[in-house]
């Protein structure tokens, strides 16, 4: 018997093209709230302008067709309950340094708005994204890097059974401190056999 899963529809959330002309105005608003830039671990944090956020999307892009090793998708709501505009963008969610031979990738998701955040969506995003990675690509291992002072992500991480691999010491420097960065990974067994 064969049960048939949306491949990008989640619970809450589904993964969608980016929309050069919609969603570079939605991130150049992100990029004005720091904490989201520090929380994905930017390097500079400042606003970009729409153009500045557009011009990036069209290097993804780039990057994509030429390398053929990352896949990068804008997260979007589902319509349902108390949802205003189901086009909104939430959030975006990225595969990226696929070694094919060896069947591995690294993620990186992030939820722009504030007011979106520790409502399900980021668990939703990880589901599909992991979906994605293990049954479509065939990946056997996923890893992630995540700033010690986003704590918010490390536990969405563990819930979905990644492990703390190893940790780079005083990576980032941040509100006037030295803070870790926390490498971790999942194998697909572990996910196979996961509850979450």
């Amino acid at each position: 018997m064969i049960f048939y899963t949306p491949l990008f529809e989640g619970q809450l959330v589904r993964l969608a093209a980016i929309d050069l002309e919609h969603d570079t105005q939605v991130e150049s608003r992100w990029t004005l709230d720091g904490d989201y830039q520090r929380m994905m671990g930017v390097d500079l944090v400042r606003p970009l302008s729409p153009a500045q956020v557009k011009k990036n999307y069209l290097e993804i892009e780039k990057e994509i067709d030429e390398k053929g090793d990352q896949f990068y998708f804008a997260v979007r709501r589902l319509p349902g309950a108390e949802v205003n505009d189901p086009d909104e963008l939430l959030g975006f969610v990225r595969l990226e340094g696929i070694e094919w031979s060896h069947g591995v990738g690294a993620l990186s998701l992030a939820i722009g708005d504030p007011i979106h955040r520790r409502k399900g969506f980021g668990s939703d995003m990880l589901r599909l994204i992991l979906r994605y990675a293990f049954l479509e690509l065939n990946l056997h291992r996923v890893s992630a890097s995540v700033p010690v002072y986003n704590q918010a992500a490390i536990k969405l991480f563990q819930k979905a059974t990644f492990k703390i691999e190893a940790r780079q010491r005083e990576a980032y420097h941040w509100a006037g401190e030295r803070w870790d960065k926390y490498y971790l990974g999942l194998l697909r067994e572990e996910w196979e056999q996961g509850s979450w």
